[in-house]
This record gives structure tokens, C-alpha cells and sequence, in this order.
């Protein structure tokens, strides 16, 4: 029996870009249709992230178009993940794998064939992995490959070069619905759940057009999302850092009492005033992290869903409706 493949395809004011990547998404279906190596049900799902623009108005065109179009559209905007964890979970009421990728064309569409591949050979998970990352400046090179060693270093399993390009099983999915967190960071979730995957490689192409929607600060964000859903690691330095102040300060108080006993008392306006910043600024550094902490602690007590969807185009209705 072949697979029912779903495609999707988060999209955040992408009007510009929409209209060139939508034909080469549904060519590519196509062309696994007529291979026979996936279902005729298969489908493409456009995720309107709240747009701004004229997305969805494009996404409700295409689903008119052609059936193997479909849209889901979001109350407001949630942001990516979000966005891709809700297109992930109502494609799995229809379909047996999906792929997630990026609308810009960035991503290497004809590698979802080498995924179906490794899933039909019996993985429930595929990563599509970037074989390098020429495309990018040098500092987000840099700061990519910092971005991994400090996940890696914190104690978060993740893929590296790997984004949200990634087919996975039904019983990937079902098991993905059992996280109840607010906080969402997939691409650590993912690789936790132990299901078993194989990896393919491509090349990351230029965006077709638009402008990125992942500029650093974004990038920053998702860093300490990773981190802090993953890792207390950052509360067990703040612990060791602490203790190390303190040691500084009784080898400050043992030189401070001999000082006195010998009668070397010297004017200390600078020294008191550079150790009353650096304990000051370890406090600030610590009371951040913790407050990090503290906040997603009060975000997942709420239970407020990830996401509510406004609209549905060309979807069957299921049994969870």
C-alpha cells in the first residue's frame, strides 16, 4: 500500500515567494504520484502563520487550483514552530508521513523523494542534513557552528545543520502529540524521542525571493529556547559560579583581617568598587537565568494552546474535528 504523503509548509508573509515555490512543490508531488511511490491522496499543506500580506489569499487560490492544495490558517501569528506543530498535527489525522520544510525554495525539494526512500527501507524519522553551508555569510557561519557546540555542550541531542526539513512517520506523530509543552523546540524534541532515522543530505540554496525571516535576534531566541527547554546544565554553573564568588570573597576577607592585624590598612575605593560590580553583575547574569526559567515555568502552568485555527481550505473533516 503506498504512502499518503503530506507536505508541510509553514508561511509567514510570503506572497512574494509563494507563487514561484507552490508550482514546484506540487510538480515534485506529481512526480511521486505518477511514480507510484506515494498516494494520489497526498497533499500539499500551507500553514498561514498570521500573515500580514496576501499569503492566504495565495493559499486559498492554489486550493481552488488544484486538489492537492490545502491551507490551514492560524488565529494570529505564533510564530514557526507553532506554525509547523500545528500543520504537523492535523496532517497526521490524514496522513501516513509528512515532510516539513521552508516555503522560500531554500530547502532541496528533490531530496523528499531520497526521504520517502529511506522511510519505505523502514526509518520512521529522516533529517534532511545541509552537506554544507556556503550559502551563508561567514558570520552566520560562525555563529551556526557556535549555536550547535554550545546545544551540544548544555546537554541538548540535536542534528547538526539540521533545521525543520524532516519526513516523519504517523507513529512519529502520534507519539509528537503527547508533548504537552507550551515551549516548543522541535528540533530537540525530535531526535529525543528515539524512533528510528537515517539522515540525507543536500545543498541549501538562496532564498527565490523575500527576505529572511529568521534574522538574528530570532536565531538568539531559539538558541535559549533549545537551551532552557532541554538543559538545567545553565542553573548548575550559575551554582558553581557562585561558589567561586564565594571563595573569592573569604580569600578577600582572610586578606582583609590580616591586612588589619599587621596594620597595613590601605585606601580601598577601587578594589571595593570593582568586587561590588563583578558580584553585582554575577547577580544580574544569575537572576536572569533563573528568571528564564521562572517564566517558562509560568507559561506551561497557564495551558493555553500553541495555536487556534481560524480556517481550513480543502481538508476532509476527521473524527477529532
Amino acid at each position: 500500500m503506498t504512502p499518503i504523503l503530506y507536505f508541510v509548509i509553514p508561511c509567514y508573509n510570503e506572497e512574494q515567494v509563494l507563487p514561484e515555490t507552490s508550482g514546484l512543490f506540487l510538480a515534485k508531488l506529481n512526480s511521486m504520484i505518477d511514480s507510484g511511490k506515494i498516494s494520489p491522496e497526498s497533499r500539499i499543506m500551507f500553514v498561514n502563520d498570521g500573515s500580514k500580506d496576501g499569503t492566504w489569499n495565495i493559499i486559498s487560490s492554489l486550493t481552488e487550483e488544484d486538489e492537492h492544495y490545502s491551507g490551514i490558517s492560524l488565529s494570529r501569528n505564533r510564530g514557526h514552530q507553532n506554525a509547523l506543530i500545528a500543520g504537523l498535527m492535523e496532517a497526521r489525522l490524514h496522513a501516513d508521513i509528512t515532510i516539513s520544510m521552508d516555503c522560500d525554495g531554500q530547502d532541496d525539494i528533490d531530496c523528499s523523494e531520497q526521504m520517502v526512500d529511506e522511510y519505505l527501507k523502514g526509518n520512521e524519522i529522516v533529517y534532511g542534513v545541509r552537506n554544507d553551508r556556503k550559502s551563508d555569510s561567514a558570520f552566520k557561519r560562525t555563529t551556526a557552528e557556535c549555536y550547535y557546540s554550545l546545544l551540544r555542550g548544555m546537554g541538548v541531542e540535536i542534528i547538526p545543520n539540521h533545521a525543520d526539513y524532516r519526513l516523519m512517520s504517523s507513529r512519529v506523530l502520534d507519539a509528537l502529540a503527547g508533548y504537552g509543552e507550551v515551549n516548543l523546540f522541535l528540533r530537540g524534541i525530535i531526535p529525543h524521542m528515539g524512533f528510528k532515522s537515517s539522515v540525507v543530505y543536500y545543498s541549501r540554496a538562496e532564498r527565490i525571493a523575500g527576505k529572511t525571516h529568521y534574522p538574528l535576534g530570532k536565531m538568539i531566541s531559539l538558541a535559549i529556547d533549545g537551551i532552557t527547554s532541554f538543559s538545567v546544565k545553565p542553573l548548575r554553573i550559575i551554582t558553581f559560579l557562585g561558589l567561586f564568588v564565594a571563595l573569592l570573597s573569604f580569600i578577600g576577607i582572610i586578606y582583609a583581617l590580616v591586612s588589619a592585624a599587621t596594620g597595613n590598612i590601605v585606601e580601598g575605593w577601587t578594589s571595593m568598587t570593582c568586587i561590588i560590580c563583578f558580584v553585582s553583575g554575577i547577580q544580574m547574569i544569575s537572576l536572569g537565568v533563573i528568571g528564564e526559567y521562572v517564566g517558562k515555568i509560568y507559561m506551561e502552568t497557564k495551558h493555553r494552546p500553541r495555536y487556534i485555527i481560524d480556517e481550513r481550505k480543502n481538508l476532509k473533516e476527521t473524527s477529532e474535528d
